[in-house]
């Protein structure tokens, strides 16, 4: 058993959850044996004196979370305070008012897998006005959390590559440095507001001799989400440095349209031994919403399920009945359809690295090229397999007392449909009326339409 068994929720990549579903998410955290939530935070807190940035995304309130607060301690549950403040800030830095701020102010970083980043992700760390940028942040944030814990974030720092503000500093001394001293600066912060900090492990891993520099009070997360992510390796480094560590997989749902179910369970189980071996404090189920945050929360629902038993039971929980367990949450017998959609993704034996084929196809990404394992008969078989899970949850998502679960079943069905007919006008345009419905059944307005923007137009 790991001591702490932690869920994080993206509620920033654009699907802020309604409080009902907050309390939803922490009643089944607390019944699969989980004793931390965050919730991941860019732009969705509502800062009182930067309304600019947040107005559109319907944030959470500092009352919001207080009483949020309240609920998870009444269940066992840690809330964590989670704001990043390094990279992953663009939806502050593409502002007039915080461009300054930027390392990059113009965009155009160089991404690690090709291509750049259209807009200004990362704050300038040679700036001391990035400093005090983050230190206002924490001063209102911080203290509706009871949490002793604060997740810094500090991942994917893309900008430092890219000849901006601080070139010159990295030409000097290297970008693992500019990136340490940042960090140790930011972790500063957060003792100041009485706070453990918490970081992503990422970019500090790229440089390996410097692991051994890093406080000795900061808890490095080590994440990655792939079946095959090398958790062995990197968690030993963390513990040889003498640092408490988290692994975290995830959730396989975000960039999927319904899951990545197998590859959820190759992550999840890795990561488990990996931290079992080397002594890991905790045990992370991380749940994006890269892409527009497409999925419905049943996508997640097996990720959160499974990773929850296995932090606490340990490599026993590998066993367990999935599809029972998720019977018994939506209180409709489609664990096994939920579990059959999370599952088509290996059709044509056609895989990539943390989204579904099926996705890339959807989403239509610039330079996709469709794999030559989705031929128009695969699509054609895997389309008709969505269509028997569409009619499988729609008996459970129609009536006088529809179960919101069955809907959401229903709608991933059409998801993977839609991409399997991608040329059909009117698929894509019942899915994109769709997506509104659904967004609205436990989340927020806001985001909604920055979401929908992304499906593609007919």
């Amino acid at each position: 058993m790991f001591a702490d068994r932690a869920y994080m929720l993206d509620i920033s990549r654009d699907k802020v959850p309604t409080m009902g579903t907050l309390h939803l998410i922490v009643d089944l955290l607390a019944k699969f044996e989980y004793n931390q939530l965050q919730l991941y935070t860019e732009h969705t807190f509502a800062y009182s004196t930067h309304r600019d940035v947040w107005e559109a995304a319907s944030p959470l309130t500092a009352e919001e979370i207080r009483e949020l607060d309240a609920y998870c301690a009444l269940r066992g549950i840690d809330l964590v305070p989670n704001q990043n403040s390094f990279g992953h800030l663009e939806r502050w830095l593409v502002k007039p008012a915080y461009n300054h701020l930027a390392e990059l102010p113009q965009g155009g970083a160089p991404l690690p897998w090709g291509g750049f980043k259209k807009d200004p992700t990362t704050l300038c760390p040679t700036d001391p006005a990035s400093l005090a940028f983050l230190d206002g942040l924490y001063a209102e944030l911080l203290p509706n959390f009871a949490s002793g814990l604060f997740n810094v974030g500090c991942d994917e720092t893309f900008d430092l590559l890219g000849g901006g503000r601080s070139a010159a500093a990295v030409r000097e001394r290297g970008e693992g440095r500019v990136y340490l001293d940042f960090l140790k600066q930011v972790a500063a912060l957060a003792r100041k507001h009485g706070k453990r900090p918490m970081f992503w492990g990422d970019v500090i891993l790229k440089h390996p001799e410097l692991v051994p520099e890093l406080p000795k009070d900061l808890i490095a997360l080590d994440w990655g989400y792939e079946g095959n992510h090398p958790f062995m390796a990197e968690a030993a480094k963390f513990r040889a440095a003498g640092l408490d560590f988290y692994v975290c997989p995830g959730t396989s749902a975000w960039n999927s349209l319904a899951g990545r179910v197998e590859n959820m369970r190759e992550n999840m189980v890795a990561a488990e031994r990996a931290g079992r071996l080397h002594g890991a404090r905790g045990f992370l189920v991380t749940d994006w919403g890269d892409g527009g945050h497409w999925q419905p929360l049943a996508a997640s629902l097996p990720g959160l399920v499974f990773g929850g038993m296995l932090a606490h039971e340990g490599a026993s929980a590998a066993k367990m009945d999935l599809e029972s367990a998720l019977n018994g949450i939506m209180g409709v017998p489609l664990g096994g359809t939920l579990l059959r959609l999370g599952t088509l993704y290996l059709r044509g034996g056609a895989l990539r690295a943390n989204a579904s084929e099926l996705f890339r196809i959807l989403a239509n990404d610039r330079g996709y090229s469709r794999h030559p394992g989705l031929t128009e008969p695969i699509l054609a078989e895997i389309s008709a397999i969505a269509e028997g899970c569409r009619h499988a949850a729609s008996a459970y998502a129609g009536g006088a007392y529809p179960n919101v679960w069955a809907q959401e079943i229903v709608y991933m069905a059409n998801l993977v449909d839609a991409a399997c007919n991608r040329r059909d006008e009117r698929r894509l345009r019942f899915l994109r009326e769709e997506h509104d419905r659904i967004w609205k059944l436990r989340n927020r307005i806001g985001g909604m339409v920055d979401s929908r923007a992304k499906l593609p137009r007919f």
